[in-house]
């Protein structure tokens, strides 16, 4: 069973229905779509509710724009000036391009599954073209910066066993390059405790991850301390009343931080994860090797991490050569 945060694929599939403005034709091909996106795909909790909101968006978008519920017999009628009018409304609204982006790749998915399950084809949402997005470079913390979120985190919190729990999260998403919700969506017995782990990543993608010292030392102190019995198929890291620990609250703790560090507002769990990446790269690491150790499907991903290490370079150079300026 997969959850998204405390809610299992039932309970979406639920909410999604009881909101989605679609009668009894459309409706169940929804369904159907996110049991098969949840089950078969793997995505990722936050990338499958995202899924769904953009889905609820859309239905309701057609409901507006037709004047009446989504029916199947509309979903394969659909023309590209539709598409369009659906994400100028979203634009009109302040959606930006790269959640309109998502959206749309939302609908495409939805519709592909559809046409290989032999239910309907529509051509027109290929043909739409996706938004583009401005051109934007990893933001991460300097060496230092990474250093002392990583050394202050524990000290938010007056409870030891939390304050070992919130370092020993912060050292695996800086110390491995983990995405908060791989860290977070680690079991018990996924702990790590060798020289690797293995991180189910996006898509339900298996990456073999290096395990600094530093790392499995911060996880076990955390282990040792948690008053709670975790079950060895239950979550690693759970919050205050033994249930899975929800991601905002590290979200939370690096907001604390920024005031106190005199950190920038890019600072942020995600940002440990470029942290790696960057550091990596600046301290000799090959691209090939980043990618796969951050999980990046496409070396193109991962290449954004040269034009910051540029970047730093360039800025380095500019304050510090006397033929600069």
């Amino acid at each position: 069973m997969v959850a998204a945060g405390e809610l299992t694929v039932n309970q979406l599939v639920g909410r999604l229905l009881a909101s989605l403005a679609a009668d009894d034709t459309a409706a169940p091909l929804a369904r159907d779509w996110v049991r098969h996106m949840a089950s078969e795909r793997r995505l990722a909790a936050n990338t499958l509710t995202s899924y769904l909101r953009d889905m609820q968006d859309f239905f309701a978008f057609l409901q507006r724009h037709h004047g009446g519920a989504v029916s199947k017999t509309m979903l394969e009628s659909l023309a590209v000036p539709d598409f369009r009018a659906w994400l100028a409304t979203r634009r009109k609204d302040g959606q930006s391009s790269r959640s309109s982006a998502r959206a749309l790749s939302a609908v495409r998915s939805f519709y592909r599954f559809l046409g290989r399950a032999g239910i309907l084809t529509n051509g027109a949402v290929q043909a739409v073209s996706t938004p583009k997005i401005p051109h934007s470079v990893p933001r991460p913390l300097s060496v230092d910066g990474a250093r002392a979120v990583v050394d202050e985190v524990g000290s938010l919190s007056e409870e030891p066993w939390v304050a070992d729990r919130d370092t020993a999260v912060i050292t695996l998403l800086y110390g491995c390059g983990l995405r908060i919700s791989e860290a977070l969506g680690l079991k018990r017995r996924e702990a790590p405790t060798g020289q690797s782990m293995v991180v189910l990543g996006k898509g339900g993608k298996q990456r073999l991850v290096p395990v600094l010292p530093v790392v499995r030392d911060a996880v076990a102190a955390y282990v040792a301390a948690c008053p709670f019995a975790l079950e060895p198929d239950g979550p690693l890291f759970i919050g205050v009343r033994g249930k899975q620990l929800n991601p905002g609250i590290i979200q939370q703790r690096i907001r604390m931080l920024r005031g106190a560090l005199g950190l920038p507002d890019s600072a942020t769990p995600h940002a440990l994860r470029h942290s790696f990446a960057t550091h990596l790269l600046a301290s000799g690491g090959d691209l090939r090797t980043i990618q796969e150790l951050l999980g990046h499907a496409s070396l193109s991903t991962t290449q954004h991490y040269t034009e910051v290490d540029t970047a730093r370079l360039l800025s380095i150079y500019d304050s510090a050569h006397p033929r600069a300026g």
